[in-house]
Order: structure tokens, then sequence, then C-alpha cells
């Protein structure tokens, strides 16, 4: 049994520690030195291992292994406007019925694709502090019916500041459910497979207040041995899991790809929930962004292999504006869009359709019918 902290410390955290298990040129090592200093390299020893070195297309790596891309044009620092959403330091409230808890900047793996790389791993500015002050927020907003722990990744708390916010949120009867978004189960499934004390705090927890895992595979190659029994244990301990993917350029844009990692988490017990379109995040956007047409015809033709509990998986942007389910083409023009969540009242279930283009990846604001 490994401690997960041991892995933290053993993860590549620089691109030299990188070239001593993939090969780089000096001119590819020198770039990426560079972008290492803007967006930080952190791989854990298990995802690394994933890897495969002759491969430079591996989607692993891609994920994984910064990319010159990383810093061509274009692309906002916050892409659906989490800073507009805050109320108090760490705390988002977008939708009437969700808080949104930043709770560390830190993750076990910095996703290349990642859309909160300007804080993940540097700044801590944005991080949440002060439960009970989240609490009073909570009971003064009776609307609230769940609340998301985030971050970065959730599982990078440690046990005794996890069983802080079990502690105080799962009294509140207002509560339907606590949520943890995490990527651990993976990139480091040991946080999950190795922690027997995790374990018995989400049953303990969860037989008072259902506790949801939100986990976020992206490639069948990611549902290893390993990772499946993360996730059989979270199940165990009474959790629901379930997954979010984005839908990402060169790692899972084929419908083959796609269908067979959807029925695959169905397999597992890590139920479908996104498909999410890569969002136009600064150092993401031209690297990994699929167009919203290839993107319905992907997810199109995916679901014509998915089981009938896949199927039901959802292809979605994060807007600014909330949630937009991407539902397809109208005819060789328009495309159909509807707000699965919305920010604004006035755009609840609200559906409408809009020219979009055949290279276009995002929604402008501007372009949605108000």
């Amino acid at each position: 049994m490994k401690d997960w902290r041991k892995s933290l410390e053993e993860s590549c955290r620089s691109v030299g520690e990188l070239k001593k298990v993939l090969p780089f040129t000096p001119e590819e090592e020198a770039a990426l030195e560079k972008i290492a200093e803007r967006y930080p390299v952190c791989v854990t020893p298990y995802y690394l291992s994933l890897i495969d070195p002759a491969d430079k297309n591996d989607p692993i790596r891609k994920m994984s292994i910064p990319d010159m891309m990383e810093f061509s044009e274009g692309g906002t620092e916050d892409t659906s406007g989490e800073f507009q959403n805050t109320v108090l330091q760490g705390v988002q409230h977008k939708y009437q019925q969700t808080i949104l808890i930043l709770s560390t900047n830190q993750c076990a793996m910095y996703c290349r694709h990642c859309f909160r790389k300007r804080m993940v791993g540097m700044s801590s500015d944005e991080i949440a502090s002060g439960i009970p002050q989240m609490v009073e927020y909570i009971k003064a907003h009776p609307q609230v019916n769940n609340v998301l722990i985030s971050g970065g990744d959730a599982f990078l708390n440690s046990n005794q500041v996890l069983r802080q916010y079990l502690e105080h949120f799962t009294p509140l009867e207002q509560l339907d459910f606590i949520r943890f978004g995490t990527r651990t189960p993976v990139v480091m499934p040991e946080r999950v497979t190795d922690d027997p004390e995790l374990i018995e705090m989400l049953r303990e927890y969860g037989r008072k207040k259902q506790i949801v895992v939100v986990t976020h595979f992206n490639h069948p190659r990611e549902l290893t041995p390993q990772s499946r029994e993360a996730v059989r244990l979270m199940r165990e301990a009474g959790c629901v899991v379930r997954n979010q993917t984005v839908l990402l350029r060169g790692i899972n844009d084929k419908p083959e790809i796609l269908g067979e990692l959807m029925n695959g988490l169905m397999r597992v017990g890590a139920v479908p929930y996104y498909i999410f379109q890569c969002r136009p995040a600064a150092g993401v956007k031209n690297q990994f962004q699929v167009p919203l047409r290839e993107g319905c015809r992907i997810v199109d033709e995916a679901k014509r292999m998915m089981n009938g509990q896949s199927k039901s998986v959802r292809y979605a942007m994060s807007h600014v504006t909330g949630k937009i389910e991407i539902l397809g083409s109208l005819d060789g023009e328009k495309m159909l869009f509807k707000y699965h969540q919305a920010k604004y009242e006035k755009d609840n279930a609200r559906m409408f359709a809009i020219p979009v283009a055949d290279g276009q990846n995002w929604l402008d604001t501007q372009e949605i019918p108000q």
C-alpha cells in the first residue's frame, strides 16, 4: 500500500524530470521549459506509466505533457464568468441551487486542457477559506440544495480538511447531497484505493447525506484496473459516482473512442453525465477545441454505439450565461441549443437556433438571441 502523498512527492514537476522518461530534442526541451514557467507541470508516476514514450500523439501524453500550442494566441482566462459569480472568497453562486467551492488550487496532475490554468498550481487568491461563513451563506439562501466542492482537485485536500467540509455541510437539511469533483481516480487512484480512512469517512457521512463523486475520464485507456478499483470502492462506500468528459481534439474526437469510453464508464459504475465542449481558455483553445458542428457529428455517431444508459449523456458547453445543451444541426446554416441550466431566470429551459459556421468552436454572448 502506497501513501498518496508519497506519489505526489515523486511526481514529475519539471521538463528536466520528464526528460528522464520521455525523449525530447534540445529544441523541444528549451521550448517546453518556457511553457512550464507559465503553466506548471505535474504528472504522477502512475499516469506517466500509461504513456507510450515512442508515440508523440499518445492521448495520455497530450493530456499531461506540455506542448508549444499552449503559447498560441487566443482564448480568455475566465471562460464561464467565475469572477463575476464569486460571492465569498473561493465560493461561487452561478446557479440558484448550487454553491461551487474552490477548495484548493492543487491537483494530482496538471491537465494541459484545464480551463482554470490561470490558478491551478499557482495563485491561491481564489481559494476558499472560512467554512462557517459558507454555512451561513447557504442558510441565508434556502434555494441552495447542493454544494460542489472542487478546486483544483477536492481530493488533494487532506482527510482532515474533507472531514471539516462534511461535518459542517452534512447537518444542513436544505442540502440534498454533497458533491466532490476529483480526477484522482484517473491520475492517482491510490488516493482512493490505498486510503481506507478516506473510504470509511465517505461511508460514515454518506449514511447521513448522499455523497456524489464526479470524476473526469477522457479516454478508454484511463479505465485501468487501478482506476476501476477506485470507482468500485467509492460506490461500495455508498457514493454515487458520475463522470464528466471533455471533447478534446486528438484525444477522444473519434466516435468509436468516445462510444467505447461511455460504455466503459457505465460498465464500471461511473455514470456518464456530460460531454463538455472544450472551453476557449488561454493556453487551451487552439490545441484542444473541436468545432461545434463536428462535435455534434462525433457525439451523435458515438451515441449509436452506446448502451441505453450511457446514451443519456448530454453534450453541453459551460457558457458564461449557463450550461447550454448542444442539440444538433437544423439545416445547412443553423444549430439548435437549449439551456440545461441558466444563470438568469429568463433563460431557464429556453431553446434557440442560430447560424454556426463550420469552424466555429464557441458561442459569443452577443450571438445568443435575447
